[in-house]
């Protein structure tokens, strides 16, 4: 069975265009691109072991309760910590 999308969403968004962002971030996914503008590090740079480590520690320690919303604030251990440093 078919489903007509077109009679799902309002009218208005058959004239949605795509956003400028959008449209930079597909050249950047071409492997021939090093884009400057994108905002986007090479991965190589990015530290995953060491991230990894930090949440398998994060999760061992506190669980699901890690993964709850926390307070606009932020956590306080982590804002006192920034603020002694």
């Amino acid at each position: 069975m078919s489903t007509l999308w077109n009679l799902r969403y309002a009218q208005r968004t058959l004239g949605v265009k795509s956003s400028a962002i959008r449209e930079l971030l597909k050249v950047t996914q071409k492997p021939e691109i090093i884009s400057f503008a994108g905002g986007l590090p090479a991965p190589d740079v990015f530290p995953v072991k060491r991230f990894e480590e930090a949440c398998h520690k994060v999760l061992s320690d506190h669980g699901a309760q890690a993964l709850q919303y926390g307070t606009t604030e932020g956590y306080q251990p982590l804002r006192e910590m920034i603020a002694h440093n």
